[in-house]
């Protein structure tokens, strides 16, 4: 395949950046971001490289669950602009470069909501089936996602004496997809954002979405979910030829490839690996990549239809639900030894540089993997700056603070009195005054510097979104030595996961007639018939390209 045949799969080497719109800017002073303060920084955006920006949600909302529990599929909260707003930034962003997605949220609704509001109280309305009710709970119910918040994954109607089903929160309940009407309804609120200009979507939670509970006296389960699942898959087709189905699945590796379509590419077009995530985190506490290296090695389900999504941080916590309870108590010892900084027993509630005490060669070292490994990156917003979290505030939230843009008081998030703002500015050695835009954008030693040169890097390299995967050998343990191959270009990419500086020789079969280059600094490598020898400073890295003698499009 030649690079000009690869662009009708543009996620296979995009650059995704997640951010929710009331905490990145605030054009208005009224202490909560909107459209048109992201309007303002979509250059910003460009300007690190983002070609795929990913909105959390934006709808009209209660905001019990940030956002998440929706009271109106079809619209924007007014706190945050006009439909009119939004499609100002998908058409800016276009321009600049940059497609936009948008989270689908489909299993529940807000009990907010004009179809729960009408569904309550009465078996008789049209939108009872909408959800899913049973005279009693299941004697098997599981246990709840949000263990500390909730004892029950159903709530009781007094009125009509029914349970309806939340898997989530009780203030959301679950969509009853066994229901054909609803089924309609989620296509036409995927068509209404697609002809608005989303490129796609981040589909929430997608296991829970097709584990269905039958409705008493109403529809049986559906008899296939991953048909359904590909069905959205094919819609999406049909309206945008290109567009993407991100999903979020966390399972464990023998049940994900199914979510790609089982080795047909028909249903997911990416997923976030979870596994390899966690699993870094545990390499990062032992100081030894071998567990990361053996989740990468699990992947299944890939193909050139289907992708895996990299990523150091997200909006939710940190979760570390994969592990064994041996492994996971290593990283909370490691990152997050204080109740505070723990959550639902099962994760963190902390963003990376904190968790490394601030020290700049292991948290470069870190993202130089996320971008060298085989997959997309995706970034959360201020991760390019080096932002911290708030452990003041409750779970989840510790993460989501204002957007960093300057030194001032509020960060540049927006004029109004920091009494006022959505969420409190993150405070200490990781606030405004040390870590923000303005000064690391004026600073070529900058980490936001050094996140651009790595986004230059990878999108000059298709072999790290489309390329074979392979470990190469050595004999340093520390050390994570991986290649990518893709046609006729082929890159080696280096990790030291320790502190202590060291040399190795990397067994390399070069070839004739070719050469290494590094390509941060565009030095030559030194390459004889067993291999190349490696220095790697603590926590260092090395981005090598093998290159033909004659070519001259060294990056």
């Amino acid at each position: 395949m030649k690079i000009t045949d690869t662009g009708d799969l543009w996620w296979k080497t995009a650059v995704v950046y997640c951010l929710d719109v009331e905490t990145f800017m605030d054009a208005n002073g009224d202490g909560i971001g909107d459209f048109a303060g992201l309007a303002q920084r979509l250059d910003y955006l460009a300007e690190l490289g983002v070609t795929c920006l990913w909105l959390m949600p934006f709808y009209p909302t209660p905001d019990r669950d940030d956002g998440y529990d929706i009271t109106d599929f079809y619209a924007v909260d007014s706190r945050l602009g006009s439909l009119g707003d939004l499609v100002e930034v998908i058409r800016t962003a276009n321009d600049r470069g940059m497609r936009v997605i948008a989270d689908l949220v489909i299993n529940h609704t807000s009990d907010r909501h004009p179809w729960f509001k009408a569904a309550l109280g009465d078996r008789d309305s049209p939108y009872r089936d909408f959800y899913v009710w049973r005279d009693e709970p299941p004697a098997d119910d599981g246990e709840p996602v949000f263990p500390d918040q909730e004892d029950s994954n159903w709530e009781l109607d007094p009125k009509t004496g029914q349970y309806y089903q939340h898997v989530f929160y009780k203030h959301q309940p679950d969509l009853n997809i066994t229901n054909p009407v609803v089924r309609d309804e989620i296509a036409r609120i995927m068509g209404f954002w697609l002809q608005l200009g989303l490129s796609g979507f981040r589909v929430d939670a997608v296991p829970f979405l097709l584990e269905t509970e039958p409705v008493e006296g109403g529809p049986d389960l559906l008899p296939d979910p991953h048909a359904y699942l590909a069905s959205l898959r094919a819609f999406l087709g049909r309206r945008t030829g290109d567009g993407v189905l991100l999903g979020e699945v966390n399972l464990e590796r023998d049940d994900q490839a199914i979510f790609f379509g089982d080795g047909h590419g028909d249903e997911l077009t990416m997923q976030f690996d979870f596994i390899s995530m966690q699993k870094l985190y545990l390499s990062l506490a032992r100081n030894d990549p071998a567990t990361l290296v053996e989740a990468l090695e699990s992947r299944t389900g890939g193909g050139a239809d289907s992708q895996w999504a990299n990523f150091v941080r997200n909006h939710d916590e940190l979760t570390l639900d994969k592990l064994s309870d041996g492994e996971r108590e290593e990283v909370f010892a490691a990152f997050g030894p204080e109740e505070r900084m723990q959550v639902f027993g099962r994760g963190l509630v902390r963003r990376l540089p904190p968790m490394l005490e601030g020290d700049p060669r292991r948290i470069r070292m870190v993202y130089s993997l996320l971008f060298s490994l085989p997959g997309t990156p995706v970034l959360f917003y201020g991760e390019e700056i080096g932002m911290g979290e708030n452990l003041d505030l409750e779970g989840r939230m510790a993460v989501r603070t204002p957007m960093q843009w300057n030194s001032g008081e509020s960060g540049g998030f927006s004029s109004a009195p920091r009494r006022k703002l959505r969420n409190p500015v993150v405070d200490g050695a990781y606030g405004p005054r040390h870590v923000n835009v303005a000064s690391q954008r004026r600073d070529p030693d900058s980490l936001l510097s050094f996140m651009r040169e790595l986004v230059r890097h990878y999108r000059n390299s298709p072999e790290f979104g489309w390329g074979d995967f392979a470990v190469v050998a050595h004999d340093t343990p520390a050390v994570l030595v991986h290649s990518l191959t893709w046609g006729e270009g082929r890159v080696v990419v280096a990790h030291n996961f320790a502190a202590d500086a060291v040399d190795l020789t990397v067994a390399l079969d070069v070839g004739e007639g070719r050469s290494v280059v590094d390509m941060m600094s565009g030095a030559d490598v030194s390459a004889t018939a067993d291999g190349i020898t490696l220095d790697l400073d603590g926590y260092g890295y090395r981005w090598l390209r093998i290159v033909a003698d004659h070519d001259t499009a060294q990056f």
